[in-house]
């Protein structure tokens, strides 16, 4: 087993064994009992539980940037790259929620998630051929940071096969960020970047994966 197939086999079992306990419950080694997994490897692979976090968010990012197009408007491509991304977080579903679940208490996993997180934007906005050099490019990072924090909302409430009103609320994000002037095209210095609606303190957040 090559370390790909390695640590998509212990990030898998770490969901799941989130989705059934809580991801309180879940460490690197019964996540790797859980798989069959030497716990050698997995200690030489995921020294610390944060990791498997860390990883699995690189693995969507490679998810999206696989099948980024070339062509077309940056709109369109930023579309396809957050769907794409959000395609590979669908099969881990119960567990992404019970990490939502777990976040607020734990405020140094959502700062490193969210310092992540932002790493990734920048991956989806140079894939769909936005610059994030410089002050816009920064602007822009967090813009699309705010986007994909208020998709995973929509996400974590659409239940549906075809994630319909996932891809809904992405689209509306889209548009208003669309017509934030030069926010994607560059031709003005941006205004604030768009910012998802704050959830009730009842709502957990949704990860910031």
């Amino acid at each position: 087993m090559d370390n790909g197939d390695f640590d998509r086999a212990l990030i898998g079992a770490a969901f799941a064994l989130a989705g059934e306990r809580g991801w309180r419950a879940v460490s690197v080694a019964e996540a790797a009992r859980r798989a069959g997994l030497p716990l050698d490897r997995a200690r030489e692979r995921f020294p610390v539980r944060g990791v498997i976090l860390l990883r699995f968010g690189r693995l969507a990012d490679q998810a999206a940037l696989a099948g980024a197009a070339h062509e077309g408007p940056h709109r369109d491509r930023l579309f396809d790259l957050v769907m794409r991304r959000l395609d590979a977080l669908q099969p881990h579903r119960a567990g992404i929620l019970a990490l939502a679940r777990a976040l607020p208490a734990d405020p140094c996993l959502a700062a490193m998630l969210a310092a992540a997180n932002l790493r990734s934007m920048g991956w989806m906005l140079e894939a769909a051929g936005v610059s994030t050099r410089g002050p816009l490019g920064r602007l822009r990072r967090k813009g699309l940071l705010a986007i994909w924090l208020a998709v995973l909302r929509a996400w974590r409430d659409d239940t549906s096969e075809d994630l319909a009103a996932t891809m809904a609320a992405l689209d509306r994000a889209l548009d208003r960020a669309e017509r934030l002037e030069g926010w994607l095209s560059g031709r003005r210095t941006a205004p604030a970047p768009p910012s998802p609606p704050r959830p009730s303190a009842e709502e957990p957040r949704a990860p910031p994966l």
